[in-house]
């Protein structure tokens, strides 16, 4: 019988860490392969020195079966686990194509709610699923992935579906450790998930200030109110039901998060990065709003801003 074959597809913090696990696992195991899809100076010393995995003080080196930059080393896969960027996405699928076949499964782990949608548009007959992680995780230098927070959750699964490629899935994952959830109502975990990194980006972003800062000011913290009721009228259109307190819940997890903790869209408009996230995060929520007819005044006002800061970068 064949191995099964998972690909990871883009070993940064999200990416790094959960592969990471699978990679440990799964190492010496004849029947499951877990690949990387990498590159430049970082997939550089994986292959040399594999994958190191940092979470406060423990850490581990993860060796993958195989990583690469080139799609067609690996072969068709059986689960491909999309970690990139949500710009990057279309540009991501394209490049994988030799690793997908009739049966093989995709999930993202990306930010923003509409990648499942986006995925499907080019693969119309593939299993594609929905997914979110709760994780403050990041590529602190090449061949190195940390945990910098207290939470390492991931969610997944196709609204109303089950399928039994999901629930071996959600096994291999519990074997390496990771704390999961397989779920048919993956679309209220997507969206919970998606009110509070859109409003932490756009408020850490605006104010150019970690989380710390923003809930201990009073005007910053009625800010972050402001911005997940807008979000939250944005899902209520859609039919999807969320926490009533979702104000309550996302100042909880702010609070609950190191003074230091920002948010990826923060540190990328900070260092200047050419290609950002603020489309996906904070851009959608605007245009959604409009094609709800849906009065959202403060992203407005703050993606106004944000967007200033990012194009004179």
């Amino acid at each position: 019988m064949a191995a099964i074959k998972i690909l990871v597809a883009g070993i940064g913090g999200v990416g790094g860490f959960f592969g990471g696990l699978l990679a440990k696992q799964f190492e010496d195991s004849k029947a499951v392969e877990v690949h990387f899809l990498a590159r430049g100076a970082h997939l550089e010393h994986i292959q040399k020195s594999g994958l190191q995995v940092i979470e406060g003080d423990e850490r581990f080196t993860a060796t993958p079966t195989l990583a690469t930059d080139d799609a067609h080393q690996i072969g068709e896969a059986d689960y491909i686990i999309v970690c990139t960027k949500s710009y990057d996405l279309e540009q991501t699928i394209q490049q994988l194509t030799p690793c997908i076949g009739p049966q093989t499964v995709i999930l993202p782990l990306l930010n923003g709610v509409d990648c499942r949608e986006r995925i499907q548009k080019l693969l119309p007959n593939n299993l594609v699923c929905d997914g979110c992680v709760y994780i403050i995780a990041r590529l602190s230098r090449p061949g190195v992935v940390e945990n910098l927070g207290n939470i390492k959750k991931l969610f997944f699964g196709v609204e109303g579906l089950s399928d039994a490629r999901l629930e071996v899935l959600e096994k291999l994952f519990q074997e390496a450790g990771v704390e999961v959830t397989l779920t048919p109502h993956i679309e209220k975990a997507i969206w919970e998930k998606f009110v509070f990194i859109s409003v932490t980006a756009t408020a850490t972003t605006y104010f150019d200030e970690p989380v710390g800062p923003i809930v201990a000011d009073t005007d910053k913290r009625n800010t972050v109110i402001a911005l997940v009721n807008e979000v939250a009228q944005i899902a209520k259109q859609k039919g999807i039901v969320i926490f009533k307190n979702m104000a309550e819940q996302v100042l909880a997890k702010l609070e609950s998060l190191p003074h230091a903790a920002t948010s990826s869209l923060h540190s990328d408009v900070t260092n200047k990065k050419a290609n950002t996230e603020v489309q996906a995060l904070v851009g959608y929520v605007v245009t959604a709003a409009q094609h709800f007819s849906v009065k959202a005044p403060t992203y407005q006002q703050l993606f106004a801003k944000i967007q200033t800061e990012t194009r004179g970068s």
